[in-house]
């Protein structure tokens, strides 16, 4: 009787261990969704709310202005005043961008990282070297989690000042996904932090890995199979 009950209590074992690992991976999901919202949060107050209260202030300046019969005074906020408001549209729209690309909802993972490659290498003149084809296959949060990934790893390369940055999606064993983001930008004396990959990694479960030299930055970031296939 006892032989039979072994596989038994084997099975429950795994059950409890099953569940006690989707609550981690439950808990991991909410702290870093709050980790986003807190980011979120500053950026908006600090960015766009600020700009639109000094934008608010040199409209009073404009009015004030004209009262008095300033009318080139006015002309030249009321022109400071537009192009600040360019600005905010802007980063608002980076912002829409970043979070969530309509691209990658609509044409899906690989147009999405080039959209963002061409970006980067139009606006900084850097050869951008992209081969993702094996995200298309993943799962949908597995998608958005490796855009981020690699958004974040091509913001830290720019200050780096590469000339060629290479960014590859591949298969791994056991079923998983490796993402790699490579640049030949010079190591700075102030090194970026591994955080923001990690907290972005984190409810995958995902094990990230930066590599550093005077010539070059890897970075690697590997995902677990059930965190990345549908």
């Amino acid at each position: 009787m006892g032989a039979e009950e072994r596989p038994v209590e084997r099975r429950q074992g795994e059950r409890r261990r099953e569940e006690r690992e989707r609550h981690r991976l439950f808990e991991q999901l909410v702290a870093a969704e709050q980790d986003e919202r807190r980011r979120l949060a500053l950026f908006l107050h600090d960015g766009a709310v600020q700009s639109l209260s000094g934008i608010a202030l040199m409209l009073d300046a404009v009015g004030h202005a004209i009262e008095e019969g300033r009318p080139d005074d006015a002309r030249r906020i009321l022109a400071s005043a537009l192009e600040r408001q360019r600005e905010t549209i802007q980063s608002l729209r980076d912002l829409s961008f970043n979070l969530e690309p309509v691209v990658l909802r609509d044409q899906g993972f690989g147009p999405a990282v080039r959209a963002l490659a061409e970006r980067l290498g139009l606006d900084r003149a850097v050869q951008v070297d992209v081969d993702v084809a094996a995200g298309e296959a993943l799962a949908e949060q597995a998608k958005v989690a490796l855009y981020q990934l690699i958004r974040e790893a091509l913001s830290q390369a720019v200050g780096r000042r590469p000339t060629r940055i290479s960014i590859t999606v591949a298969d791994a064993k056991g079923g998983g996904a490796t993402m790699t983001v490579s640049d030949d930008g010079h190591l700075e004396r102030r090194r970026d932090s591994t955080e923001a990959f990690q907290e972005r990694a984190r409810p995958l479960s995902g094990r990230v890995q930066v590599d550093r030299s005077e010539t070059a930055t890897i970075v690697t970031v590997s995902l677990p199979e059930y965190a990345v296939r549908a």
